[in-house]
C-alpha cells in the first residue's frame, strides 16, 4: 500500500485522473471498476474534461440500491449515466452496474461474478471509503472472502448517503448489491481516494489500524498494488506522514505525477 497526501480535494482528485488516464492511456481497454459518491463527481469530470476515450474500456460498478430500477433517479446506473457514461465515449453494453432490481438477488449476484471473470477481471479498482470504513457496500463485520452479495445497510451509511434522497435517510433503501470485499482484492491494481476532514478517523484505521472485518476497507493493506490518495483534511489522523511524504517525493514511478 502507498498513501499520497496533496495539499487539497482539487489536488488529490487530479492525480487520481491522471493515474486514471495514464492506465488508459497504456491500455485503452481496461477493465474498470468504478464507484460512486460525491467526490467521485469531482473525479468524473475531471475525467470527462480530459478527453481520455473509453471506446475500448469495459466497467464494473461497485454496488446499486435494492429495489431501484436503472431508470431511478437515485439509482447508480442513473449517476453514472449522468456523471460519465453520457458524458464520454463509452459504449453502454461494455458498462455494468449490479442488478438492484432483479426478482432473484443471489442469481444476479452470480451473474455480476461471472461477468467480470468473463472479461478476465478488473484491472484497475476505484474507491471511496465510507464513514462506516466500508468499501462498496461492505458494511462492518464483511467477511474479507466475501464476494457480491445483498448487503444491509448501517444507519451512518443510510444518513451519509440521505442527500441524495432529499436529505432523509429514511428514502435510502436498506439494502444494496454490492461487490464483496473478496472481489474487490482481485483487481490488479486498486485506487482509493477521499477527501475532507470527515474522513480521517476512518481514513487512519483503514491505512495503519489493524486489518478487521469491523472496517472493511482495512483489507487493502492486504493488496500487492493499492494507492490511498487523500488531501490534507483526510490525513489529519495520519501517524507515518512523514514517511508517505517521502515516498512520494523520491520513488521514480511517482516523478511524472509529481508537481
Amino acid at each position: 500500500m502507498e498513501v499520497i497526501i496533496r495539499p487539497d480535494a482539487a489536488a488529490a482528485v487530479d492525480l487520481v485522473s491522471r493515474l486514471i488516464q495514464a492506465c488508459i492511456r497504456r491500455s485503452p481497454a481496461t477493465v474498470l471498476g468504478l464507484a460512486t459518491g460525491r467526490t467521485m463527481e469531482q473525479l468524473y469530470a475531471h475525467l470527462v474534461a480530459s478527453g481520455v476515450s473509453f471506446r475500448q474500456c469495459t466497467s464494473f460498478n461497485l454496488d446499486e440500491y435494492i429495489g431501484l430500477p436503472a431508470e431511478h433517479p437515485q439509482s447508480y446506473r442513473h449517476y453514472m449515466h449522468q456523471h460519465l457514461f453520457s458524458r464520454t465515449d463509452f459504449q453502454l453494453h461494455n458498462t455494468h452496474v449490479p442488478e438492484g432490481d432483479a426478482a432473484d438477488l443471489s442469481r444476479a449476484a452470480q451473474r455480476y461474478e461471472e461477468k467480470i471473470k468473463s472479461v478476465g477481471g478488473i484491472d484497475l479498482q476505484l474507491l471511496g471509503i465510507g464513514e462506516a470504513g466500508h468499501i462498496g457496500f461492505n458494511e462492518p463485520l464483511s467477511a474479507i472472502m466475501s464476494r457480491t452479495r445483498d448487503k444491509c445497510l448501517t444507519p451512518t451509511t443510510r444518513r451519509q448517503n440521505a442527500a441524495m434522497f432529499g436529505g432523509n435517510p429514511e428514502l435510502v433503501p436498506k439494502r444494496a448489491l454490492t461487490m464483496g470485499v473478496g472481489t474487490i482484492l482481485e483487481a490488479r491494481e486498486i485506487i482509493l481516494l477521499a477527501t475532507g476532514h470527515s474522513k480521517s478517523a476512518v481514513i487512519a484505521k483503514a491505512v495503519e489500524g489493524p486489518i478487521t472485518s469491523m472496517i472493511s476497507a482495512s483489507a487493502l493493506q492486504l493488496h500487492p498494488d493499492c494507492k490511498v490518495v487523500v488531501d490534507e483534511a483526510a490525513a489529519t489522523d495520519l501517524q507515518g506522514r512523514e514517511y508517505y511524504d517521502f515516498v512520494f517525493a523520491n520513488e521514480p514511478q511517482w516523478a511524472a505525477f509529481r508537481k
